[in-house]
């Protein structure tokens, strides 16, 4: 078993969904003592330029990254893209149109809280929001925890915005075809974010992870606060199967929310596996 490095190649600012800014961050990350971190916010790239000039002034190796949201067997996958040029023309087009129709979904969430009996759900989520573009579930679960109607964000997706649940609107994403050929252009890595999240039947696993070597796909998120040990063995044995590298991530958010903070991610991969920061390294 290889030594245990404190990489985190996963997290989210006030660019998407996050409460930290991009600089308060990277300051987290180097207070954490982080070896190597990348920035990858939901379907934008705008928090890029400010982490890496802080992680520059702080000597925190850093990498440009961005998450993808994907539509795929009625699940919306997330791809991650690692060591990306942001200013891409493939990348940054594809991600305004993802991002085009996220403000008439979050509409239709906020209508669809208040005829639960939430009042003042829009204006609520937009005191959490920092980019207009970007406004989630994570923006309606804050105010409503913050309203004092749950005690946690957990119970609010539980209850009302996990799909099939009242406030959920369900969304047709970017392909996994686009999310690929995006990254790539862009000179990134495409690495299959948080596996063990999504209910997919293992029929629709393997036609996905088929479709994703078959377009050039690089890795899965191995370590990552969505796995416990059984589930991070399982995609361990996945990632050998499919000859895929892998990569490891807290997917932080929030100081009061995330199960792990930056860096401390509490496992190692297996030596035979080639981990996807090597290039980087």
């Amino acid at each position: 078993m290889r030594k245990a490095q404190r990489v985190d190649l996963h997290s989210h600012s006030t660019a998407s969904d996050g409460v930290l800014t991009p600089s308060e961050l990277v300051k987290r990350a180097a207070q954490n003592r982080v070896a190597l971190f990348a920035l990858t916010d939901h379907d934008t790239v705008s928090g890029l330029a400010e982490a890496r000039l802080t992680a520059k002034r702080l000597g925190l190796p850093f990498v440009a990254g961005v998450e993808i949201s994907v539509s795929f067997a009625g699940e919306t996958i997330h791809v991650v893209g690692l060591g990306i040029d942001e200013s891409a023309p493939a990348l940054t087009a594809g991600l305004k149109q993802v991002r085009r129709g996220r403000t008439a979904r979050a509409r239709k969430m906020a209508a669809a809280l208040e005829a639960c009996g939430f009042a003042g759900v829009w204006e609520g989520a937009l005191r959490f929001v920092r980019n207009p573009d970007l406004i989630s579930r994570a923006h309606f679960a804050r105010y409503l925890v913050h309203a004092g109607h749950f005690p946690s964000m957990n119970a609010v997706f539980a209850h009302y915005l996990a799909k099939g649940k009242p406030g959920y609107v369900d969304h047709h994403w970017a392909t996994l075809q686009e999310a690929v050929s995006w990254i790539h252009a862009a000179g990134g890595v495409a690495v299959v974010a948080h596996p063990g999240r999504y209910r997919l039947s293992e029929r629709e696993w393997n036609a996905l992870l088929a479709e994703f070597v078959d377009l050039g796909g690089d890795a899965i998120e191995v370590i990552t606060s969505a796995h416990d040990p059984n589930a991070t063995n399982h995609w361990v044995h996945i990632c050998r199967r499919y000859g895929l590298a892998a990569s490891q991530g807290s997917d932080f958010h929030a100081p009061e929310e995330s199960p792990w903070d930056l860096g401390a991610l509490g496992h190692t991969l297996p030596d035979d596996l080639v981990p996807v920061w090597q290039r980087w390294q």
